[in-house]
């Protein structure tokens, strides 16, 4: 039997499952998207804008990275997430 391969799927997420995937508030996530440190939305309509779930997943995964080779307790410690 042949196998198929499958692109991975592409999905656009709403701000409520952005704050509840990363656990931050939209204040927050808005003044990390302003500082650069968090996957900007796209703009689908005037009045609405989603999130890629794949750019999201990918900054979780760089926070988990990050913070693996980082110390906590090191006062110079700031999670980034900058990809």
């Amino acid at each position: 039997m042949t196998e198929v391969a499958t692109a991975p799927r592409l999905r656009l997420i709403r701000l409520a499952e952005v704050c509840q995937r990363v656990g931050l508030g939209k204040t927050m996530i808005y003044e990390m998207i302003g500082d650069g440190r968090f996957p900007k939305p796209y703009k689908i309509t005037p009045a609405a804008a989603r999130w890629s779930e794949r750019e999201v997943d990918d900054w979780i995964a760089s926070i988990i990275d990050h913070a693996e080779l980082s110390n906590p307790n090191d006062p110079n410690f700031e999670i980034s997430g900058k990809t």
